[in-house]
């Protein structure tokens, strides 16, 4: 049951011996905490009033790593932690999240991430989140995360969230805070089949001069899934944003992309782009000459589109 769930997380329960040699991590089991270690310049601790750590990365700690896995394999299971992160001045972390469902009862397994990013002055922080679920019983697989990020001045911060195969319902949220100088990237990839649905709400906030953000969205949407993209860039003083939604759709599904844009400075430059359509039939045929069959072919456009 956990072997086909740590395969497509970022991290093995299989590997904790030597999770020790590449940085500090936290693995969450069926909604308890399973193992914990912290290195010398990040510290994990267990919050006092409610579930969820805190991850405090020490001013200036260079190339460190943070492992934050969460697997359920239990039937049932409702679990919502709260996590926050501390990166201090002058640090340069990378973040590694992810959360497997595997579901074969009937009722419902739900996992809530709420993370808050608290990034100081010139940090830069990358964050790579990847969703996953299974199981053949009746019981849906829910995530529901949330994301808060508030950036000092020149920090940098790099997002990218992934969620492939498995999850039957999803709503994201994510808001984030950009002081001045602060760059900030977020790409996320989705696909979904069956009666999946899938929402992300987002809105950045450019407070600060010469800030700057880019969302990137690439989408499939196969069956009767259904998904709502609706990102909004807010410029409050100069800055610039580009918002960019690409989805592929397929057989009965349905999507709707709703980029905004608004300015509040005569000098913010936001920028909106959003595209859906089906796979080009060119590109079927091509590739089936070589060939491949049209299964085959779809597959090889649908991930080279993803990636």
């Amino acid at each position: 049951m956990l072997d086909s769930i740590k395969k497509n997380l970022l991290f093995s329960i299989a590997d904790i011996d030597s999770i020790p040699d590449v940085g500090a991590f936290n693995l969450r089991v069926n909604g308890e905490g399973f193992a914990r270690s912290s290195t010398e310049t990040v510290t994990i601790e267990p919050k006092k009033d409610k579930n969820g750590i805190d991850i405090i990365v020490k001013p200036f700690a260079k190339a460190d790593r943070v492992h934050i896995p969460v697997i359920v394999t239990e039937s049932g299971v409702n679990d919502t932690v709260y996590n926050d992160f501390f990166i201090g001045e002058g640090a340069e972390v990378q973040i590694v999240a992810g959360c497997g469902i595997h579901n074969d009862g009937d009722c419902d397994s739900r996992h809530n991430g709420i993370h808050r990013f608290h990034i100081g002055k010139n940090a830069k922080v990358t964050y790579v989140e990847k969703h996953y679920g299974e199981g053949d019983g009746n019981g849906t697989r829910v995530l529901d995360p949330v994301t808060e990020v508030y950036m000092d001045e020149g920090a940098e911060c790099e997002m990218e969230t992934v969620q492939i195969k498995g999850v039957d319902s999803t709503e994201r949220k994510s808001i984030a805070h950009l002081k001045a100088g602060a760059k900030l990237v977020i790409t996320e990839r989705l696909m979904t089949h069956g009666k999946q649905y899938a929402r992300s709400d987002m809105e950045i906030d450019l407070d600060g001069e010469d800030s700057s953000a880019q969302i990137i969205s690439r989408s499939v949407a196969k069956d009767s899934s259904e998904q709502i993209f609706y990102p909004r860039a807010v410029g409050n003083c100069r800055c610039r944003a580009h918002v960019q939604c690409d989805t592929i759709i397929m057989d009965g599904a349905k999507v709707r992309s709703i980029p905004e844009i608004a300015a509040n400075h005569e000098d913010a430059q936001i920028v909106h782009e959003a595209a859906i359509g089906k796979i080009n039939n060119d590109q079927l045929t091509k590739l089936c000459t070589l060939g491949m069959t049209p299964e085959e072919a779809e597959e090889v456009i649908i991930e080279g589109f993803l990636n």
